[in-house]
């Protein structure tokens, strides 16, 4: 797997270790687990997917994370990503709308030991996590409309938001927001990708 990722184009070392580091096969249904290092994304349940590695990897070289860095991970889905992050920044809050994959998300990072600096929350990710703002990097883990507001109102100055915009169901492009003052945001396309609709009240509705 980390072949393929080195050849499309991930660099960073802190991120290699990471994705080499969370065993991705524990995060996944236990009769897909020989698929789990395939560069894919996989069926969790409820509608949901475990993203590839490639695009785990890609959105968290985005966010350029530090040791001490706050995240926001809207999307906790098998709780993989969230593994990968925690094993980087200092702390991950993660929001899921599905209690049931909340709940098998937080036994799989328990099992694997990396609860200590990981939050989830069962609720609307769109409308984020203002109590626990503001936040050095955001990471969305489905497709919008377009960028919520709320979020990029809890975006550190200099925080970057890593977010597929686009259609429900369809072409959809994978983008960086960067905060450089308190009104500016300055946007990177990173590459065009699919995932399933971000629902909420400032997404996508049911």
């Amino acid at each position: 797997m980390l072949a393929v990722l080195r050849r499309r184009g991930i660099v960073s070392g802190t991120v290699l270790d990471a994705m080499a580091e969370v065993p991705r096969d524990l995060f996944v249904p236990e009769h897909l687990a020989e698929l789990a290092y395939e560069d894919g994304a996989l069926p969790i349940g409820d509608g949901q997917t475990i993203s590839q590695p490639y695009i785990v990897a890609l959105m968290t070289e985005a966010a350029e994370l530090k040791p001490e860095s706050r995240v926001l991970e809207v999307g906790t889905g098998s709780g993989y990503s969230t593994g990968v992050l925690s094993r980087i920044a200092g702390h991950v809050f993660s929001i899921e709308r599905h209690d049931s994959l909340a709940i098998a998300a937080r036994r799989r990072l328990a099992d694997v030991g990396y609860l200590d600096n990981v939050s989830i929350v069962v609720g609307d990710g769109t409308l984020g996590l203002p109590e626990e703002a503001p936040f050095d990097a955001i990471i969305v883990a489905a497709a919008g409309p377009r960028v919520p507001e709320a979020l990029k109102a809890q975006l550190a100055l200099n925080g970057r938001l890593v977010m597929p915009v686009g259609s429900a169901a369809g072409f959809q492009q994978l983008n960086c927001i960067v905060r450089e003052g308190e009104t500016d945001f300055r946007t990177e396309v990173l590459a065009p990708v699919s995932f399933v609709p971000l629902i909420g009240a400032q997404g996508w509705q049911r």
